[in-house]
C-alpha cells in the first residue's frame, strides 16, 4: 500500500485557508506551480472555492514526489501570503492572533508529514538528512516501495530512531535490487548486505580494481571506492545492534535521533551517488 506524501488533514488545512481568499488567488496559485485542475471532478464539499482546490487536489498523485513539489510551491505561497497579511494588520490584532493560530495549525501537520518552512520555502525537515534527491529518483523509476521507505524514514527518525535506522539499511537494498534488476540482472535468492553491495559496485565498475594506477589521484579515488562497500556492511551491524527487525536485550539503551540522523545520512549519500552512476552509464 502507498503512502501519500502530504497527509489529508494537512491538505484539508491549506484548503480551508484558500477558502478565505478568491477564486482568482487559488487558480493563480495553482496555475503557477502548473498544477492540473480536474474541472470535471465533482468533489462533495460545499462552496465554490472549496470545491476548486478539492478539483486542483483531484489532479494530483500525492505518492508522486514530482506531483508534491508542485502543490509544496502553492503552500510556500500561501504561508508567505499570511505573513504579509500579518503584518499589514499588526500582528497584535485579533485577526492576526486568529491567523497565526492556523498558520501554526498548518506548519504543525507539515512536520507531522516531514517537511518545515524555513525562510519562505518548504523544505525537507530541518536537521535531518536530505533525502530529496532520492525521492526524484523514486518517482523517475515508479519505485513505489523506494517512496514508501524515504516516508517511512523521515516520519521516524524523530519518533522511532531504531525504525528509521532499520529502514535505512532497507532503503539501501532496495536501491542495489533495483539498480540490479534494471540492469537486467535481478537478484537471485536473499544476499547479505555486503554481499549484495559488492555485487552492485562491480556492476557498476566502482570498485578500485576499475581506476588505472595512472590516473591522477588514484590512490585517494580507490580508497573512496573501498569505503563505499563499508557503509552497507556498517548500516547493516548497527541496524542489527539498534535498528527494527531484531530483538534486543531488555537493558539496551534506546537509540538517539542523532545516530538515525547518522545512518540515514549515509544511506542517503551511498543511494543517491549509485542511482547517478547507474543513470549516467546504463546503456
Amino acid at each position: 500500500m502507498t503512502v501519500d506524501l502530504i497527509s489529508i488533514k494537512t491538505r484539508q488545512l491549506f484548503r480551508e485557508y484558500l477558502v478565505g481568499t478568491t477564486l482568482r488567488f487559488i487558480s493563480d496559485e495553482f496555475d503557477a506551480a502548473r498544477v492540473d485542475c480536474d474541472s470535471a471532478y465533482q468533489p462533495p464539499v460545499s462552496g465554490q472555492r472549496r470545491s476548486l482546490v478539492e478539483q486542483y487536489y483531484h489532479s494530483v498523485n500525492w505518492t508522486d514526489w514530482r506531483d508534491v513539489k508542485k502543490v509544496l510551491q502553492v503552500f510556500e505561497s500561501v504561508l508567505h501570503t499570511a505573513e504579509n497579511v500579518i503584518q499589514s494588520a499588526g500582528a497584535d490584532s485579533e485577526f492576526s492572533k486568529r491567523l497565526k493560530a492556523d498558520i501554526e495549525n498548518m506548519l504543525y501537520y507539515l512536520r507531522k508529514d516531514g517537511f518545515q518552512y524555513v525562510d519562505g520555502s518548504i523544505v525537507t525537515g530541518a536537521g535531518m538528512p536530505s533525502l530529496d534527491g532520492i525521492k526524484e529518483t523514486a518517482a523517475e523509476f515508479d519505485a513505489k516501495h523506494l517512496a514508501e521507505q524515504i516516508r517511512r524514514i523521515e516520519q521516524s527518525i524523530e519518533s522511532d530512531p531504531a525504525l528509521a535506522i532499520g529502514t535505512a539499511k532497507e532503503l539501501i537494498e532496495t536501491c542495489c535490487k533495483t539498480i540490479l534488476a534494471e540492469r537486467g540482472k535481478p537478484v537471485v535468492g536473499t544476499p547479505d548486505m555486503p554481499t549484495l553491495t559488492k555485487v552492485t559496485l562491480k556492476e557498476l565498475k566502482l570498485v578500485p580494481d576499475g581506476v588505472p594506477d595512472s590516473a591522477r589521484g588514484s590512490d585517494v579515488i580507490k580508497r573512496l571506492l573501498s569505503n563505499l562497500a563499508t557503509i552497507g556492511q556498517g548500516l547493516a551491524e548497527i541496524r542489527n545492534l539498534y535498528g527494527s527487525g531484531h530483538g534486543k536485550d531488555g537493558k539496551t539503551q534506546a537509540v538517539k535521533p542523532r545516530h538515525a540522523k547518522l545512518a540515514v545520512g549515509a544511506a542517503a549519500t551511498l543511494t543517491t551517488f549509485l542511482f547517478e552512476t547507474h543513470k549516467e552509464t546504463k546503456s
